[in-house]
């Protein structure tokens, strides 16, 4: 339980700073024989800072928790 903690509150403290990332995925445009067009496509996948705190707490009350 207390390793579970220590993770969730890494976790939070990472969420609480980098507040999202993009996926970027090829997608094919043309296609005639031999000529192909691909374009870059990106989608952003984005979190509120307050899920970083909220793992944060989770993660000191199972840190504590555990010690009892």
């Amino acid at each position: 339980m207390k390793k579970a903690g220590i993770v969730l509150i890494v976790i939070g403290i990472v969420m609480v700073f980098i507040t999202g990332f993009n996926i970027i995925t090829k997608k094919k445009v043309v296609d005639i024989g031999p000529i192909e067009i691909n374009r870059d496509e990106k989608t952003p996948i984005q979190w509120s800072p307050i899920v970083g705190g909220i793992l944060i707490v989770a993660g000191i009350a199972m840190t504590v928790g555990g010690k009892k």
